[in-house]
């Protein structure tokens, strides 16, 4: 059974221009160095024929997961989001009521997500918590399980604005 996959249409964009790329010049980067290879001799002991080889079935294999991922996306286009409450595509102003500290993320599908650019998961503990929530909401998420007590180790966030 596949999974449906949720995505913004600048991750469409994105997966695109990956198969794109892999799909043509990583393709002829990688022949060019099968070919070299086999101009070595004897391909049962050629270790740049090989590791050619090995790259040549990686770059084949990101190719079908990404044609994969393709044919399972749904995408939804942030202008099309409902801004009085937080769902996929939300832009969210959230503030730490333990330390004062505030970022704005971006509510994402998983195969988005990077934490680096402020993109959430919508299947992340987080991004699951402030899904629905409105203006103002006060989100109670719960941290990974550690040496702390269970009683501390939760983490309010309030919604400051969903954009």
């Amino acid at each position: 059974m596949t999974r449906q996959a949720v995505i913004t249409p600048e991750g469409l964009e994105k997966l695109k221009e990956e198969i794109e790329y892999l799909s043509t010049a990583k393709r002829r980067e990688v022949a060019e160095r099968i070919k070299e290879a086999r101009e070595f001799g004897d391909i049962s002991e050629n270790a740049e024929y090989d590791d050619a080889k090995n790259e040549q079935a990686l770059v084949e294999g990101r190719i079908a997961q990404l044609e994969e991922r393709l044919r399972r996306a749904t995408v939804i286009d942030e202008k099309d989001v409902d801004t009085g409450e937080v769902s996929f595509g939300s832009v969210v102003h959230v503030k730490d009521q333990k330390t004062g500290d505030s970022q704005k993320f971006q509510i994402v599908g998983s195969t988005e997500a990077n934490p680096l650019e402020h993109k959430l998961s919508n299947e992340s503990p987080i991004g699951k918590a402030l899904l629905g929530h409105k203006r103002n909401d006060v989100v109670t998420v719960r941290g990974p399980a550690g040496p702390q007590e269970e009683t501390q180790n939760h983490e309010n966030r309030e919604v400051l604005e969903p954009i």
